[in-house]
């Protein structure tokens, strides 16, 4: 049993994968390598001068199994509710979860095939997006969504940001109180 499946491995979905595995919970990320950061061409990431989409990505996904998690190839095809949390079904096996995080870019497809409640989209070409509160929640408790997906702006810096916003959403209500991650300097 997962604490947390995210779907999807762009920024936002490793970056919900660093916070989550970084703060000992137990973190799938299932990725169907189609993430739009992969044509991408990045100078307006904070702290980072230049990098391609590819690169970004490949990054993200290295961060977050640095702190455990684990990150696994395949496309996502169903998610069932269960007594203890989700079965989430795809490609590369089925796997149990307290919670998942849609973190799935441009496409509602698997939102929608579950139950997850959807509207228009703002950004432009963006026809759809899940409905979300400003946690993240969806209309499925244990559901969340983040990133371009729950309606952000496309840009990484703002989807890898709401990636870290909803997983420590989840980590601290898991844990029962607040939940903050600040390292300080080694002397």
């Amino acid at each position: 049993m997962y604490d947390i499946v995210i779907i999807g491995a762009g920024p936002t979905g490793a970056s919900a994968a660093l916070f989550a595995a970084k703060a000992g919970k137990k973190t799938l990320v299932i990725d169907n390598d189609k993430s739009i950061t992969k044509r991408a061409w990045i100078e307006n990431h904070y702290g980072v001068m230049e990098i391609t989409g590819p690169d970004l990505v490949e990054m993200g996904k290295k961060q977050a199994s640095k702190f455990g998690a684990e990150i696994k190839t395949g496309t996502v095809q169903n998610i069932t509710k269960t007594d203890s949390g989700f079965t989430v079904e795809s490609e590369a096996g089925t796997f149990e979860a307290n919670h998942v995080i849609l973190a799935t870019g441009l496409s509602v497809d698997l939102a929608e095939k579950i139950g997850v409640q959807t509207k228009p989209g703002t950004e432009p070409r963006v026809q759809k997006i899940v409905d979300v509160d400003p946690q993240g929640k969806t209309n499925i408790e244990g559901i969340w969504a983040a990133g371009s997906v729950a309606g952000l702006s496309l840009h990484t810096i703002i989807t890898a940001g709401d990636g870290a916003k909803v997983a420590i959403n989840i980590i601290s209500q898991l844990n029962g109180e607040r939940y903050v991650d600040h390292d300080v300097l080694k002397s």
